[in-house]
């Protein structure tokens, strides 16, 4: 199979093209070295959080707030989006963001903290959608907490999926793309709890459905 022409996927890539406080809050993210979601993907994550009519949506990994804003496009207006990122500046940069888009505290929590001590202590069934960028933490349990805090047909959405595209080179076996690769192969194999696909939108966006 041909690859997917450059000037192809450029063109998908900004074929909805951001807006100015979008584009903003990614040039934060370019001088921070801040690995921010593509325009693409962002655009799909709207779209996708727009079709499942969320309303609680819970991000893991904020970075400047490129991911949150698009998000914040595609949630119902009555709906809060809570996101978490390890690191302060992150945060900060975040809410500048969203302050820059007129989008109130309601709408958008922004916690500093560890996503995954405290992804274990969200609701359960409580949340249409979770977007994931942060890998750092035990990926058995992510999947595990993703499952348990998502209703019946969320979302769980891995965004950066193919790490830099090594994971699709499987002559690539340091660790973190080993680890990468066998999350995603375990979902797909799980399909007594997950129905999943994945796209090549950005590095990869891996699709999760509890079932």
């Amino acid at each position: 199979m041909n690859e997917q022409p450059e000037k192809t996927r450029e063109f998908i890539e900004n074929f909805i093209v951001e807006e100015l406080e979008i584009q903003n809050a990614r040039n934060r993210g370019d001088e921070l070295g801040s690995d921010e979601p593509s325009s693409g993907s962002g655009a799909f994550l709207q779209t996708l959080a727009l079709a499942l009519r969320a309303k609680s949506v819970v991000e893991l990994g904020t970075g400047t707030g490129v991911g949150t804003l698009w998000l914040a496009g595609g949630v119902d207006e009555n709906g809060t989006i809570t996101s978490i990122d390890r690191e302060a500046e992150h945060i900060q940069l975040a809410r500048e963001a969203c302050e820059e888009m007129e989008i109130s505290t309601q709408r958008v929590r922004l916690i500093h903290g560890s996503p995954y001590d405290i992804l274990q202590k969200l609701t359960d069934s409580g949340y249409d959608m979770i977007v994931v960028r942060d890998f750092s933490g035990d990926l058995s349990e992510l999947v595990d907490h993703s499952h348990r805090i998502l209703r019946t047909g969320g979302v769980c959405i891995l965004v950066h999926a193919l790490h830099g595209g090594k994971v699709a080179d499987l002559a690539q076996r340091d660790e973190v793309t080993v680890s990468r690769r066998e999350l995603l192969r375990n979902l797909r194999a799980d399909r007594e709890r997950w129905t999943c696909s994945l796209n090549g939108l950005g590095d990869g966006i891996f699709i999760a459905v509890k079932n």
